[in-house]
């Protein structure tokens, strides 16, 4: 190959050209990742103490400031360049007179996203633009890949949050959300401080499972050989430290959950647990009421805030109303522990739920409440009162061992908190174990441990006390109008990164490896019973009034509060999108199914479940092996384009 075609792959290349340049600079014996660099100024401040000077104006005050190039524009012996530092942009004002030809030539040879170290005087010039007259600049780090063009405008986010470092230089309303952010934390932390409370730090690896119901992450403690799971909650930890003496305690931190994702979940998440000593309802209601308008004057300026095109007023009195009155209100009818276990199935399915067999009138009750009331509580509501089957933790109410001290915090549909009257009796907190420890053998793999430990604490004595966590994470979402948990966290996680054209590389290797496994492995078939087919014959008319069609996964969630439930948005051809509900969640991760070819019925009517309206159904095919139901979701090649028609 000639040095001319050589030269034009290069040149066709801006990452080999940036990485000739940083060759170029080695061989020169020039460092192109430089050293500390002690700026005099950040640029917003140069802005502030300069906004008065006069149009074509210099001064002889001379600054050194410091940020990455985000644009440059050549003009014979003058050149401009965009500067942006953690504080904002200043345009650089380059001479060659200044400069000299050697430093100049080098300044026209730096490339956008580079980082740079400038000494010059402040002008304005002629125009009316701010800038540093460059005296003389140093390369502090050499960027080799190009900066996007227009990253804000990309249509796939998931590129926006797997790149996130890209997306913060980019998007400054990216930077903005976690600004606020910071001093959302930082108020909250400061507001419990000014009430009395000690930050504390508990474990996060728990060697039994406590303080919520949920599924696990599980690793292995080498040295002393036991299994840990990553806490689900800070809760029996802080308890423990009231039993030691401490009136006032709170932490923030992260929290783990082995569980699906979606717009309001990720598998770790920020909270703040806070207990209170002598404390009730009463008190925690107060004071999560105070955390939450301190956190919007910190990050709003306001309590009147908008999340998703809904007004909230976040000031004044909030609502109080027991999950009773609020769930008979929505269902239209009285929903109460005095109605029979049938009467509750009754209304919730009518009502677009699913009762399971396990479950009594309490869970009952509770769920109702998620599919009438959740989603119309818009304006802070205290969701007072709640069945003990669902509150393992708490307080039971007085005059009725149905219910417990316990509220949730809704805003526009979402819980943001959950407070407890701490259960404080030894022997019915043992009670408690033991009934979640029996639900854990058979077979719900979201109920706690029995906590010996927890147990021997309380034994000692814990004084009466309220308890409430709050979720940072959504807190953050209600405040900067942020419609999905991952615009709120600087790295979410995210499935494998698929190459281009292909499934995720992880996806592809597991159904490679389970193909081969398949392959090696043959069925024994005598093990598998299927449905008898149909005695009765369909006429062709009727059966191609079903309208079955190819269709490509977009995005699949688990449904909030189901543990059957996803939910797929999907590409039927007609370039809306299509959302069906599948109760397949024991089969399959919603992250395995994104990308993949289905086929569904397209033309049953909606039906609404968990308060969300799914339009057809997908196949899968059933079979029963070994007394156990097997479901396979019905898959097909991915060169089929979505809305292809099934005959």
């Amino acid at each position: 190959m000639s040095e001319t075609i050589e030269t034009q792959i290069i040149e066709d290349d801006p990452i080999a050209v940036r990485r000739a340049k940083r060759e170029a600079l080695l061989a020169a014996g020039k460092d192109p990742y430089g050293h500390a660099f002690a700026y005099s100024h950040h640029l917003a401040d140069l802005a502030e103490q300069y906004a008065d000077l006069e149009d074509g104006a210099s001064t002889e005050d001379e600054v050194k400031v410091a940020g990455r190039v985000m644009a440059k524009r050549d003009q014979g012996k003058l050149a401009f360049l965009e500067l942006r530092d953690s504080t904002g942009d200043m345009q650089l004002f380059c001479r060659i007179n200044a400069l000299g030809e050697d430093m100049f030539a080098e300044l026209k040879d730096l490339d956008v996203g580079d980082w740079i170290g400038v000494e010059g005087t402040m002008m304005r010039t002629k125009r009316g633009q701010l800038s540093v007259s460059v005296a003389s600049f140093e390369l502090l780090s050499k960027s080799l890949r190009p900066l996007p063009e227009k990253f804000h405008g990309l249509a796939d986010k998931e590129t926006r949050y797997r790149q996130r470092y890209v997306d913060l230089v980019m998007n400054r309303e990216v930077r903005d959300t976690f600004e606020k952010r910071f001093k959302v934390v930082s108020a909250i932390r400061r507001y419990m401080e000014d009430h009395g409370y000690y930050e504390v730090e508990t474990p996060i690896l728990h060697p039994i499972l406590g303080g919520a119901n949920a599924r696990p992450f599980v690793t292995h403690h080498n040295a002393l050989d036991k299994d840990f799971y990553l806490r689900i909650a800070t809760e029996l930890h802080l308890k423990r430290l009231l039993v030691g003496g401490f009136e006032k305690v709170f932490e923030i931190g992260r929290q783990f959950r082995n569980e699906g994702m979606d717009p309001y979940h990720n598998p770790e998440f920020t909270t703040m647990e806070f207990y209170q000593a002598f404390s009730d309802l009463e008190g925690m209601m107060e004071l999560t009421q105070g955390v939450v308008q301190a956190a919007a004057l910190a990050a709003c300026g306001t309590m009147q805030v908008e999340y998703q095109g809904q007004a909230v007023d976040l000031s004044g009195s909030w609502r109080r109303a027991t999950m009773i009155e609020l769930a008979s209100e929505g269902a239209g009818e009285d929903v109460s522990f005095q109605r029979t276990r049938d009467e509750l199935v009754d209304i919730l399915e009518r009502n677009g739920g699913h009762a399971e067999a396990a479950w009594g009138k309490g869970k009952l009750i509770a769920e109702i409440f998620e599919a009438v009331a959740e989603e119309k509580l818009i304006q802070p509501t205290f969701v007072t009162e709640h069945p003990i089957e669902v509150s393992p933790l708490a307080k039971k109410l007085a005059g009725d061992p149905n219910l417990t001290e316990r509220f949730e915090l809704f805003i526009c549909g979402h819980e943001y908190a959950n407070a407890f009257g701490e259960l404080n009796d030894p022997v019915d907190q043992a009670e408690r174990f033991r009934a979640q420890v029996e639900a854990k053998d058979l077979g719900d793999d979201e109920a706690m441990g029995y906590d010996d430990d927890y147990v021997r604490a309380l034994e000692y004595g814990m004084p009466p006390a309220g308890g409430c966590g709050i979720g940072i994470d959504r807190l953050v979402m209600l405040l900067t109008d942020a419609p999905s948990i991952r615009d709120v966290l600087l790295f979410p996680h995210m499935r494998d990164e698929a190459p281009a054209g292909g499934r995720p590389r992880a996806a592809a290797a597991e159904a490679s490896v389970a193909a081969t496994a398949a392959a090696a492995a043959p069925i024994d078939f005598s093990k598998v019973v299927v449905e008898p087919l149909f005695a009765d014959e369909v006429d062709f008319d009727t059966f191609s009034k079903s309208d079955f069609r190819a269709v490509k996964v977009k995005e699949c969630i688990a449904v909030p509060k189901s543990k059957k439930l996803l939910q797929f948005t999907l590409d039927d051809g007609t370039g809306s999108d299509r959302v069906i509900l599948s109760g397949i969640h024991a089969y399959y991760e919603p992250e395995e199914l994104v990308g993949r070819t289905l086929i569904a019925i397209t033309n049953l009517p909606p039906r609404k479940m968990m308060g969300v309206e799914s339009c057809g159904m997908l196949l899968s095919a059933i079979h029963e092996e070994e007394g156990e139901e097997r479901l396979n979701l019905l898959m097909v090649d991915d060169r089929i384009p979505a809305g292809a028609k099934l005959y």
